[in-house]
């Protein structure tokens, strides 16, 4: 019988990691069946224990679950712990469950490995302040970039997050007035994607020939990417590297075999353009 895994998320229908696990356990051999659960916040920590209760081996968490998928666990992994927020799952021995953090993981690879973009001194401007973006801050200061910017619609959310991972590199937070200078990367870790809308950055405050990047791909990414073109950006990129990269992560914890992503991602895109 084939070991069980899951997304959980609302919404969760659009969810491509369905399509890519079940792309990693054909490549690599394991017997694996991973599916989707839409859960509520109410019933989120509920629907997770029942689920491993079950007997499933892992799950991922995907929006708007990231930090209750934290809270819910008995112990976590480095990222996690300081991101307090958590998008991978795993029974480990007697029941108890591990939370891992692979989003910043697969951030920084899409950006460093398969798009040869360096992130060591320089600018790089955050947007959001949500579970997506508490996860990738860690990874991010990693990279040594000479700043780290959070903006958020809420000033106080992004001051208070910035002040949480001071202690690991040059960062600061504020809200979108407070946006000053030119960055060299932007990221949009916001929802506002979903909703087809723009976070109001102020012009130019990209630089010319820069990278913008937003966390969602596909048509969700588009306004921004198209954002990104009107401000002279030499790449605009959507996240579905980042989400490839995140799942083997969470693929290898599960099952300590690393799948090779390239071939996965390159049907994905095939898949999404036709």
């Amino acid at each position: 019988m084939a070991d069980q895994y899951a997304v959980f998320g609302n919404p969760v229908a659009h969810s491509k990691s369905p399509r890519i696990h079940t792309l990693f356990a054909r490549q690599t051999g394991e017997n694996i069946e991973y599916t989707s659960y839409l859960s509520t916040e109410d019933d989120f920590a509920e629907d997770i224990l029942l689920y491993f209760i079950a007997g499933a081996k892992g799950c991922n968490v995907t929006v708007p679950f990231k930090e209750a998928a934290w809270q819910v666990a008995d112990s976590h992994s480095d990222y996690a712990a300081r991101a307090k927020a958590a998008n991978t799952l795993k029974v480990q021995t007697g029941g108890l469950i591990y939370a891992a953090n692979t989003d910043g993981i697969g951030l920084v690879r899409d950006l460093q490995q398969n798009h040869a973009i360096n992130l060591q001194d320089k600018r790089i401007l955050l947007l959001g302040a949500g579970g997506a973006v508490r996860g990738v801050i860690q990874p991010l200061l990693e990279a040594k970039p000479e700043q780290l910017f959070i903006a958020n619609r809420t000033t106080s959310k992004a001051i208070t997050l910035a002040k949480e991972f001071a202690d690991l590199g040059a960062v600061s937070g504020g809200g979108f007035a407070d946006i000053g200078g030119t960055f060299d990367l932007i990221i949009n870790g916001t929802s506002a994607s979903l909703q087809s809308a723009l976070p109001p950055l102020p012009a130019g405050c990209l630089v010319a020939g820069g990278v913008v990047y937003d966390m969602m791909y596909g048509s969700q990414a588009q306004g921004f990417l198209d954002w990104g073109k009107t401000q002279g950006a030499a790449q605009c990129l959507d996240g579905l590297g980042m989400l490839v990269e995140q799942a083997a992560e969470a693929f290898y914890l599960w099952r300590e075999v690393r799948p090779d992503t390239a071939p996965v991602l390159a049907q994905l895109r095939e898949e999404l353009a036709s």
